[in-house]
């Protein structure tokens, strides 16, 4: 991913647990970029050091992390802003409007933001390639016969993740 040099200046770039594994976090001053685990698929190359100062951003995405991993956060509130195409965050805009707990196939994924179903698959791919995972829940989308597939984290993780919002007991991965 090429990122300009003025945007490099304002990023940082912080490593946290997860029950799943660590995540890379990179944040500017207003929003937070990128939320993706160590070793995932299309993982996004950032040569930051690490950011251990506070960090408004990076802060508030921390805390919610732990308390949405301890299973009480269910609305995030840190602001989000990935990289990317118009159409991808036309796509990611409509993943945020998926309910907790709940799921969507990529058809409906698709009519959710008004794209014609005919593009699902840009639509999927779209999905793949978002940068901001558990907040932006592309995990939540799953294929018209209810079937998991693909995940960049791993869809070990995906199990996990669905299984934690539904209240369901976690799967041991």
């Amino acid at each position: 991913m090429r990122i300009e040099e003025s945007t490099k200046k304002n990023l940082a770039g912080r490593t946290i647990p997860s029950p799943l594994g660590k995540l890379w976090l990179v944040a500017n001053d207003d929003a937070l970029l990128v939320a993706e685990f160590f070793g995932q698929k299309y993982e996004r190359p950032f040569d930051l050091p690490e950011h251990t100062k506070r960090h408004a951003v990076l802060d508030l995405a921390e805390r919610e992390f732990e308390l949405y991993f301890a299973g009480k956060l269910k609305i995030v509130t840190t602001p989000l802003g990935g990289i990317g195409t118009p159409f991808q965050k036309k796509v990611w805009r409509g993943l945020v409007k998926i309910p907790f707990g709940e799921t969507r196939s990529y058809l409906e994924l698709a009519k959710s933001v008004a794209i014609d179903p005919a593009a699902v698959r840009a639509v999927g791919m779209a999905n793949a390639r978002n940068p901001i995972a558990i907040f932006v829940p592309c995990h939540r989308v799953i294929a018209a016969s209810g079937a998991l597939s693909g995940y960049a984290g791993g869809v070990d993780k995906k199990k996990w993740l669905l299984a934690h919002e539904s209240k369901q007991r976690p799967l041991v991965v």
